[in-house]
């Protein structure tokens, strides 16, 4: 599968839910594609200015194309999701939670990937919480794709999305 066709697949995946965003630039890295998800829910008596709580949840989804991964590569992608939480997470009293998957998409075959960096995809996990969990936390997830082999690998939290980036195309 070439990388188009893959991208055009999850923008279709994603389209009815996500805003999207091609060639995306986040804090001066270009990206192939950026997904941001926005959800809040209130509880109210009688009117709706009688508010008794309110919940926000966020997801982002960033796609980052790269012809090989080897370790230096992965460490700075994964530091980049890391310091990107400061940049899409605004925590308040009304913050819940907030994802962010990082996708890894690899044009060539497997032999473009440095062995021990499939076992650091698997092993990768971040969780952040503000202010004792009460401004809610972050929690970044990783995947990897490779195209010309078909298979994706994750991390343990990626496992929960593992289908929406599959390569096939329904």
């Amino acid at each position: 599968m070439d990388f188009e066709k893959y991208i055009t697949n999850i923008e279709n995946k994603l389209r009815s839910n996500f805003d999207l965003h091609r060639d995306y630039k986040l804090n001066g890295e270009n990206l192939d594609l950026f997904a941001e998800f926005h959800v809040r829910s209130e509880r109210y008596i009688l009117t709706k200015s009688a508010k008794i709580y309110a919940m926000e949840n966020n997801e982002y989804c960033i796609f980052k194309k790269f012809k090989t991964v080897n370790n230096a590569i992965f460490e700075m992608f994964t530091e980049y999701l890391i310091s990107s939480i400061d940049t899409l997470v605004k925590p308040h009293e009304e913050h819940m939670s907030t994802m962010i998957t990082g996708v890894i998409i690899i044009e060539g075959n497997e032999s473009n990937i440095d062995e021990n960096v499939l076992e650091k995809v698997k092993k990768f996990k971040h969780h952040k919480g503000f202010s004792f969990g009460f401004k809610g936390w972050v929690d970044v997830r990783l995947v990897m794709v490779c195209l010309e082999d078909k298979f994706i690998i994750t991390s343990k939290r990626g496992d929960e999305v593992r289908k929406v980036y599959s390569l096939k195309d329904n």
